[in-house]
């Protein structure tokens, strides 16, 4: 497979129909969009429908995209429209949630992927030095977005259980990660600040 590191030829290859360059989105930037898309809503199945439409969206549209733009960028914006509009079929956006999900997507817009690889780098060190069943819970409640009942009957543990190894989870991250632990957790899991 050919490497696609260079945006604009990344870009000049799928606005081409390059099947290569369209794999190359999808195994880059499929992870990293279902994790923002669940920090948009807590669902996992309508969060994969987002991503889903995102990617299908930009083959469909992928003639009209401009080799100058950043194809990350493109992609959080295509998925936070798509949240937008699911979101909106179900229920009233309050003026509130709006700001609060704009202001969100122009902290992801303004990150570029280097920042946004370095956040993940530093994140999944420190996950890794949780103690393992914390590290455990933590993984499944943040990164795969479990409820707290969901983890406390998938582990036979005690809801209460699950909120302190969470709670734990989040002081020792804090601890460790210092003054760029607010930076992290809400570019990373946006309103989930605290458990």
């Amino acid at each position: 497979m050919e490497s696609y590191d260079n945006n604009e030829v990344l870009i000049n290859d799928l606005s081409r129909g390059k099947e290569s360059a369209y794999i190359y989105l999808l195994e880059k930037y499929h992870g990293k969009l279902f994790a923002y898309t669940l920090t948009l809503i807590d669902d996992r199945t309508v969060a994969q429908d987002i991503v889903q439409n995102t990617f299908i969206k930009t083959w469909r549209f992928r003639k009209k995209l401009k080799s100058g733009y950043s194809i990350q960028s493109f992609l959080y914006k295509m998925a936070y429209h798509e949240f937008v509009d699911e979101y909106r079929q179900g229920k009233k956006l309050l003026p509130l949630e709006d700001k609060y999900y704009k202001y969100m997507f122009e902290v992801i817009e303004e990150t570029n992927e280097y920042k946004l690889e370095k956040f993940l780098s530093l994140l999944s060190k420190e996950v890794e030095k949780l103690p393992p069943k914390c590290r455990e819970i933590f993984t499944l409640s943040k990164q795969e977005g479990l409820t707290n009942k969901e983890i406390s009957e998938h582990l036979s543990i005690s809801i209460r259980t699950v909120e302190a190894q969470i709670r734990k989870a989040y002081n020792k991250l804090r601890d460790s990660l210092g003054d760029q632990y607010e930076t992290v957790f809400f570019f990373l899991y946006g309103r989930k600040l605290t458990p």
